[in-house]
């Protein structure tokens, strides 16, 4: 249940106790929250008053009388109007007018309650105006939560570029500064971790590309009836010159011919991450095994690798941007931390699913299956 806080500003009693008396009783849902919606209420005779209990009470809404003694109703309004208050008002008066309403919805108010009214009019009226405060909140809360998320997200971005540009500007200030003498090749080292620096930057932007574009829309699916294997032999071929360089075999055990509607570069981007993984925390001499199923469906993919492994609780954070694991295993391997994302991303465009089993020191097997 929600409870809001609603005062009712006006000089005549009855009418202060009428809509007091209306308003406690008064339960409702609307479908932007659960549960019922209720108020508890409290009164005031002048505008000197209301302003007083607004600045310490509070309230969500505010029934307020435009003909008052000494401050008038939109005197009221506009000394207690400021940006920060999310509280909605509905003007009250037995002299209503266009000219009368445009002034005070100038003022700030929301909507406007000609006197006399029924208590249905009143009930109407500030089930609207409850509407419109809590999707205000909503809308607020939202705008809030994009600040704090756009922040991580350049705080991420920043620590996780910071530190290959401070190993490269301090590799060229070395080579600047001639620190290991005139010999070009004595420098060769450097030049070439300068270089795996570079292409992990190249990667993070890349994926960063990808990752924005699923989520936003942009990017553009062409689905048609595609054979899979094609889309991972073409992975396979990307991997290769990575997997020689560890000396890695890569076995693909599949019918030659699988097909599924799908996006061809959806598929190569799913395999391309994560060959990239079986290969990067594999032991040299290992062994990449790619399985393709047929299941009706679904087409079932999985890549076991013989490598490092992980432990559980390793695995349940796989999935979040920017995570990598870190451990004495992993410390010198580069990575964006998205790619994994990305690809959970698009897994679920075809309502698929994603399972992990992985053992330290003995490897890790991703097994993905989309739905056709």
């Amino acid at each position: 249940m929600h409870i809001l806080k609603a005062l009712i500003v006006d000089d005549e009693k009855g009418m202060r106790l009428g809509m007091q008396k209306t308003l406690e009783r008064f339960k409702f849902t609307l479908d932007e929250v659960e549960g019922e919606i209720k108020f508890k209420t409290q009164t005031a005779a002048t505008g000197e008053k209301a302003i007083e209990k607004v600045s310490e009470w509070k309230p969500d809404v505010m029934l307020l009388d435009y003909k008052l003694p000494e401050i008038s109703g939109l005197e009221v309004l506009e000394e207690v109007t400021t940006e920060e208050s999310e509280m909605v008002t509905v003007m009250v008066t037995a002299y209503a007018s266009i000219d009368t309403a445009i002034s005070a919805i100038k003022q700030g108010a929301f909507d406007f309650l000609a006197k006399p009214f029924e208590p249905e009019d009143l009930r109407k009226t500030v089930k609207k105006a409850t509407k419109n405060l809590i999707l205000a909140r909503e809308v607020r809360k939202l705008e809030e939560e994009k600040k704090r998320v756009r922040f991580e997200f350049l705080s991420v971005l920043a620590h996780e570029l910071k530190a290959p540009i401070n190993a490269i500007q301090g590799y060229l200030n070395i080579i600047t500064d001639r620190v290991m003498g005139d010999k070009i090749e004595d420098y060769d080292k450097m030049v070439n971790r300068s270089l795996v620096r570079i292409d992990g930057m190249k990667k993070m932007i890349s994926d960063l590309l990808d990752l924005t574009r699923i989520e936003s829309g942009e990017k553009k699916r062409k689905l048609e009836k595609t054979n899979v294997i094609d889309c991972i032999n073409r992975a396979i071929d990307t991997a290769a010159p990575a997997a020689q360089e560890k000396d890695i075999d890569i076995e693909l055990h599949a019918e030659e011919r699988i097909e599924m509607e799908c996006d061809r570069s959806e598929i190569e981007i799913i395999m391309n991450n994560l060959l990239s993984n079986a290969i990067k925390y594999n032991h040299e001499e290992g062994q990449v095994d790619i399985s393709v199923e047929d299941n009706n469906d679904c087409v079932e993919i999985s890549v076991a690798d013989t490598g490092i492994g992980m432990t559980e609780e390793e695995q349940e954070k796989l999935f979040d941007e920017f995570t990598r694991i870190k451990n004495e295993k992993t410390r010198d391997i580069e990575g964006s931390g998205l790619g994994l994302s990305i690809l959970q991303k698009i897994v679920n465009l075809y309502n698929g699913e994603i399972f992990v089993e992985s053992e330290p020191d003995k490897g890790t097997k991703f097994i993905i299956k989309l739905f056709k």
